[in-house]
């Protein structure tokens, strides 16, 4: 791994990413390193569909997503209700 100093940094610059890496709940390093990441990443309409949903949802835990209930719908039911 690479290491790389920034020098001539404002303050209030600094300021702005700690803030915004004790929002996301990372250290200022690790802040910073995603920035950089996904400043250089090829842009997302050079995906296809299915790896830009993939990238979206990416981080987002499964387990805690709360889904509407949905009716079940058989082809019996659908004739009996013109689905």
């Amino acid at each position: 791994m690479a290491s790389l100093t920034v020098r001539n940094l404002k303050e209030s610059v600094k300021a702005s990413l700690r803030l915004r890496a004790a929002r996301n709940q990372r250290s200022l390093e690790e802040e910073v390193r995603i920035i950089l990441e996904q400043a250089v990443e090829p842009e997302a309409s050079e995906f296809g569909l299915g790896s830009r949903i993939h990238q979206r949802f990416l981080g987002l835990d499964a387990d805690q997503m709360v889904l509407p209930d949905r009716p079940v719908v058989t082809p019996e039911s659908c004739f009996a209700e013109d689905c």
